[in-house]
């Protein structure tokens, strides 16, 4: 925390709302994750049915995010942090408007348009803000938000599902919702600055996406997006179909609490020791994770696998952000997020309906052994394949070697308060080549 205390006073505040607005919107969205499978069963939803409805959250973050990338380039990145939380404070009213399950599919398709807008804009605004050489320990401590609301989120969910109503959790979820909106407006909007080279604007999304830079990134991300949503999707049917003592809603807080435990040692260690080592051991944790599922029994097994789970995330998702931050210049920097986070969606997306379809043949067990198998595959891409050789890709992903793909030069950051015409226009050297 000692980093942020050294920002001035003016910096320092702008991170303090920006991190209240994080905190209520990730609050807003956890009360639903462990209440709604339930609801939707209890509408009459199917396994199959409840997995295709929480998979097209990811709809929505498939098809706006890499625009909402965009706009936070070419615009600023407050209109789209308005965007995320104006989504997250009017959707939750619709899901007992909404309850029939093409209406459910069409309202949680809109409702994911929170996250993609949220999340590309808020990660591209604090790597922004933060000094380079204390990136890595800014950004964990920011995207703190994340596993604290998720910590609270779910456990305030699964309280107003079992003692009050589902009109009251719907409700307290768009005030959570409308709370992060008021934090979000007196942000200031701050222009994007501009380099003379490095410019991604032009490239295709394919072409894009073809840079190594990118595609390991946004290809380890797909197979950790396609087991958190089987996670997410499942584990509260998952623990009522084997009938033991244990809150569902319980397992997401540990894995909230243990997700942000994780960052407070991956922040500041990736900067000092690299960002090649984090991802390296989030993915494993995940990997542990999902294989204990697979054998789990008892209510230890889901504390353990909790554990493991919020370790993982925590882990990797904090520092594939910086890695993300560290392979992208400021003006392309909205849209290189959006287009890695992608990757996460779409496994999201793919996950319910895949993951329900899985357990209605093979039940859920299987069901997480083949989650346990994907992320396995993204330990071993990363290890081979995360740099420019092989020899390489191993040295950075167990931190003996910086990353390739990196800017290497410390570039001048724009002061954070000037008008735009202030701003420098600086020629960037020292760049990795691809």
């Amino acid at each position: 925390m000692e980093v942020l205390l050294r920002l001035d006073s003016k910096t320092r505040n702008y991170m303090l709302i920006l991190f209240a607005a994080g905190l209520l919107f990730w609050s807003s969205i956890g009360a639903l994750l462990s209440t709604l499978p339930l609801y939707i069963e209890h509408l009459g939803g199917s396994k199959e049915q409840v997995g295709i409805v929480m998979g097209s959250f990811a709809v929505g973050l498939l098809i706006f995010r890499p625009q909402l990338g965009e706009m936070a380039d070419r615009r600023n990145r407050k209109i789209v942090l308005l965007i995320g939380a104006f989504v997250a404070a009017i959707a939750p009213l619709g899901y007992q408007v909404f309850t029939s399950i093409p209406g459910l599919i069409a309202l949680r398709a809109f409702h994911g348009i929170s996250i993609a807008a949220f999340t590309t804009a808020y990660a591209a605004l604090v790597s922004d803000i933060a000094p380079v050489e204390n990136r890595g320990e800014i950004l964990g401590y920011m995207t703190l938000t994340g596993a604290t609301g998720l910590a609270v989120g779910p456990a305030i969910g699964t309280y107003m599902q079992e003692h009050a109503s589902y009109t009251l959790l719907f409700h307290t979820t768009a005030i959570l919702g409308l709370l992060s909106l008021l934090f979000v407006l007196p942000i200031e909007s701050l222009p994007v600055p501009q380099y003379l080279n490095g410019n991604s604007h032009d490239e295709s999304f394919w072409q894009i996406y073809k840079s190594p830079r990118v595609r390991v990134p946004a290809l380890t991300m797909l197979l950790i997006g396609l087991a958190v949503g089987t996670l997410n999707t499942f584990i509260p049917l998952f623990i009522k179909s084997i009938h033991i003592d244990f809150d569902c809603g319980l397992f997401y807080t540990i894995a909230a609490v243990s997700s942000l435990i994780s960052r407070f040692f991956t922040s500041s260690g990736s900067d000092r020791i690299g960002r090649g080592l984090f991802v390296t051991l989030g993915l494993i944790g995940y990997t542990l994770s999902m294989l204990l599922l697979w054998q789990a029994k008892n209510d230890v097994s889901f504390i353990i696998s909790a554990i493991l789970e919020g370790a993982g995330g925590g882990t990797f998702l904090s520092t594939i952000d910086v890695v993300i931050a560290d392979r992208s210049l400021p003006q392309e920097r909205g849209r290189i997020f959006a287009l890695c986070v992608v990757g996460f969606d779409l496994g999201i997306a793919i996950a319910g309906p895949l993951g329900g379809s899985i357990a209605e043949q093979v039940g859920y067990y299987n069901m997480f052994g083949i989650s346990g198998t994907l992320t396995l595959s993204a330990v071993l891409i990363f290890l081979t394949l995360s740099n420019k050789t092989l020899i390489n890709s191993l040295r950075f992903a167990v931190g003996l070697s910086d990353d390739d793909f990196a800017y290497k030069e410390v570039v001048m950051q724009a002061p954070l308060f000037e008008p735009e015409e202030n701003y420098p226009t600086l020629p960037v050297s020292g760049i990795a080549a691809e």
